[in-house]
């Protein structure tokens, strides 16, 4: 071999192991680039989560603040038992609205999309609830905060499902799910607590406890707009339509049983925070603070209830939920009957625990049975039952104390509820759900 062709071999072996080394390095960056993307983005949606999380607990807070300020309402504006009936009817009837005219929308226009407009709406029923006393503004403040929940409750389920998925993609989510209940029904304890306790000790007590919400929901709107989408808008749009329950065909007898539980857990949840101050009156009982929190009781129990028993099978949730609930009932009923107030407190809390428990079995139960692009349109449909059963048993329990006494409507309505859980009990022992 000539010295030119050794020296040309020389060079070419020079410059391939420097191509070589030089894509693997290009490779190793490349790699390390992604990986950083990667990181950040699992920091985003976990951060994210924890955002929504918040925004959705504070919503809710603020949907109960009135509870135990209504006997404040009635004496500064003179009306009736009947007129806190028909307000909370009211939120009732905006919950029902908003959850079958746009609950499921974010399905289609994304999550934020859909949770920026819930908070304005919170917004807005503060504002209205610090400016005026009359009947004519608390039906207005009430309508628009059940709209809020209405479009807050099913999208914000599920974008903190989606977020989760993104930041634990191989993780289970059962998290996912204790949060989301936990910021719903805790949220619920946390708003009387806060506002029985301003009632009595801070001034004004019918526009404090609102002054302070508005600003909490300002920086609630804020956190929204820092979070990431997780849904990709179809091209092209589907075309509007109401909320339809979106299951598929064999797994519909699990989901409307996991429905009328649902029902049935939130007509107990209205009791304690519409009539809890009628109920305590016939205790003797006219404080704020205790009505605040009474209803603190019942939804703190549903929250610790669902953390204790978060990774317990899916039936066994809604069995022993369920029949907590119906105990619970039944320990209320018999401290309205002995005019028993430490003994209503425990009822109360034994049925916050119980309804808890069922309705993290519901969500649990229909999360499984829902597609994937569908989600937010299958819990729609879960929380249409579960507000349908916060609005029409206890407009009806309403309408009974102006005919009987109060603890004869509670013993009716207790064992209403006592039959529906076992009947339901006897349901979920036949089905085929985990655990």
């Amino acid at each position: 071999m000539s010295q030119s062709a050794a020296g040309t071999a020389g060079a070419q072996g020079t410059r391939a192991p420097a191509t070589g080394l030089r894509r693997t390095m290009e490779q190793v960056a490349g790699d390390g680039r992604r990986d950083a993307r990667r990181r950040r983005s699992v920091a985003r949606h976990q951060t994210g989560f924890w955002l929504i999380a918040a925004t959705f607990t504070l919503t809710m807070a603020f949907s109960t603040v009135p509870t135990p300020l209504y006997p404040l309402y009635q004496q500064a504006d003179g009306f009736g038992p009947f007129v806190v009936t028909i307000v909370f009817a009211t939120y009732a009837v905006g919950v029902l609205a908003a959850l079958f005219l746009a609950g499921h929308l974010s399905d289609w226009l994304g999550r934020r999309t859909v949770l920026l407009p819930a908070v304005a709406l919170s917004i807005a029923s503060a504002m209205v609830f610090a400016s005026r006393y009359s009947v004519p503004a608390l039906i207005v403040a009430r309508l628009l905060s059940g709209l809020s929940v209405g479009l807050l409750t099913a999208t914000a389920t599920a974008h903190l499902d989606d977020l989760h998925r993104r930041a634990r993609p191989h993780a289970s989510s059962v998290r996912a799910n204790v949060v989301a209940t936990g910021a719903n029904l805790g949220g619920l304890g946390i708003g009387p607590l806060v506002s029985g306790l301003l009632a009595e000790r801070a001034p004004a007590p019918l526009r404090t406890p609102y002054l302070i919400f508005l600003g909490l929901l300002a920086l609630a709107a804020v956190a929204v707009l820092l979070v990431p989408e997780t849904v990709a808008r179809p091209e092209p749009r589907p075309r509007y339509r109401p909320q339809r329950v979106s299951v598929p065909d064999g797994a519909r007898p699990a989901f409307f049983a996991a429905a009328g539980a649902g029902l049935v857990t939130f007509a107990v949840l209205g009791l304690f925070t519409s009539l809890t101050p009628l109920v305590l009156g016939g205790l003797h009982v006219a404080s704020p603070t205790v009505t605040g929190l009474a209803a603190f009781l019942v939804f703190g129990s549903a929250a610790l209830a669902q953390i204790l028993l978060a990774r317990v099978g899916t039936r066994t949730q809604l069995q022993a939920g369920l029949g907590l609930l119906a105990v619970g009932m039944a320990v209320v009923a018999a401290a309205v009957w002995t005019a028993d107030l430490p003994l209503f407190l425990v009822g109360g809390a034994v049925s916050g625990a119980g309804g808890g428990t069922a309705f993290k079995g519901c969500v649990s139960t229909v999360l499984s049975l829902a597609v994937p692009e569908r989600r937010g349109e299958t819990l729609t449909g879960l929380f249409l039952a579960a507000y349908l059963g916060l609005s029409v048993p206890v407009l009806g329990l309403g309408l009974a104390v102006q005919a009987v006494p109060v603890r004869d409507a509670v013993l009716g309505f207790a064992g209403l509820v006592v039959a529906a859980a076992i009947l339901l009990m006897r349901r979920f022992a036949r089905s085929s759900l985990s655990g």
